[in-house]
């Protein structure tokens, strides 16, 4: 009888965890607008996000969310998810900063994607106004699901 009860505990926490993390899609972090601001210190004038209250009610919500991998610097593990192929990426294409999601996965793991690889993450994510040096978007302890 413990066995049972004990597994069933296991079950409904791993379940309990799962459900943690919301499902998003990238309509929803569409939903920024672009102001022109001043760096002084990159002596730039860049785009800043201006998030809807939607997309700032996720601001370090657990979630989940598929796209396409883009490999940026395989030797440092330096990923970020697209909203688009590589082909039309923000990197590349047409699509605005807010197509993109840096992926920052937990210390000691290594991955390795294929460019246009698709693939869903679970992480946390984290809003990036003022940081140059990083995404708008970073999804952090970003886990393969």
């Amino acid at each position: 009888m413990n066995k049972v009860l004990i597994s069933s505990l296991f079950v409904l926490a791993g379940l309990l965890v799962q459900a943690q993390h919301k499902p998003i899609d990238w309509a929803l972090l569409a939903k920024v607008t672009w102001e022109e601001k001043y760096y002084p210190k990159y002596d730039e004038t860049v785009w800043y996000p201006a998030y809807s209250k939607e997309v700032l009610g996720l601001d370090s919500a657990l979630i989940v969310i598929e796209g396409y991998v883009i490999p940026v610097d395989v030797e440092s593990g330096y990923y970020v998810l697209s909203a688009n192929p590589f082909a039309s990426c923000f990197f590349c294409g047409n699509a605005g900063p807010e197509s993109v999601m840096e992926l920052q996965f937990p210390k000691g793991v290594k991955e390795a994607f294929k460019t246009d690889e698709i693939a869903t993450f679970k992480g946390r994510l984290k809003l990036n106004w003022d940081d140059l040096e990083h995404c708008n978007y970073i999804l952090t302890g970003a886990l393969l699901k």
